[in-house]
């Protein structure tokens, strides 16, 4: 199975740390951010990855390499379209799918930190078909910076309206079937084409209870730095 690594972000709420530094390379405990995350999915058994570049993206690609040294295969999607960030999270998968290919994959934010086990994931993933599912999503408790959540779930499926809404993590497992009526090229918001599936009952998911994280301004990174540098 494949896993692709969403790291073409600009980074607005990180800078000024992003003005030179993309966001993925970011360190937590003198560890990118990126390479905690592909320790993750290569303890989970994932060894080919598609990471999307465009952002000072050439500063990921020279750090990594061709994963070769860490035990992994990568190659990149370089988003040379327009400016950085305007294809969007759907878009930028959408224009990485010739790499992906055409099996069930899985995408996570380069912004995340947690302990998720992607194994997991891969089991649920090998579970999307058109005719089932579209999508399998890992939700979180809501964070204090998003407290009314994203979606709701409710015997495993997941819903765009809800009485209790959970927090998308920024991981899941999709069929490239989701993709299907977005150009390469376009601009295209993943939550728009979740919301059109979730209407046919055609997202799954689970709620994750241990560590996640969304890295997404200095403050946040300084606070989970200083616990993994004192060891909590």
């Amino acid at each position: 199975m494949k896993a692709m690594i969403l790291a073409a972000g600009r980074g607005e709420r990180m800078r000024p740390l992003t003005d030179h530094c993309p966001k993925a390379l970011l360190r937590i405990g003198d560890k990118p951010l990126i390479l905690m995350i592909i320790s993750a999915l290569q303890r989970a058994g994932i060894r080919d990855l598609v990471i999307n570049l465009a952002h000072l993206g050439e500063q990921i690609a020279a750090t990594l390499g061709d994963g070769a040294a860490l035990g992994v295969h990568i190659e990149y999607s370089r988003e040379t379209t327009g400016e950085p960030t305007t294809l969007e999270t759907a878009g930028g998968i959408a224009y990485a799918l010739p790499l992906l290919g055409s099996a069930p994959f899985i995408a996570v934010n380069a912004d995340v930190y947690s302990d998720y086990d992607f194994s997991v994931l891969c089991r649920a993933a090998g579970q999307l078909t058109p005719a089932a599912a579209l999508a399998h999503l890992v939700l979180v408790g809501n964070p204090p910076q998003h407290r009314h959540g994203d979606f709701g779930l409710e015997s495993g499926r997941v819903l765009a309206d809800a009485a209790v809404q959970h927090t998308f993590s920024g991981i899941g497992a999709y069929h490239p079937a989701l993709f299907a009526g977005v150009k390469r090229g376009d601009r295209a918001r993943l939550a728009d084409l979740l919301i059109a599936a979730m209407q046919g009952g055609q997202v799954s998911g689970e709620l994750y209870p241990g560590q996640w994280h969304d890295v997404g301004t200095p403050q946040r990174l300084a606070a989970l730095d200083q616990a993994a540098r004192a060891g909590r």
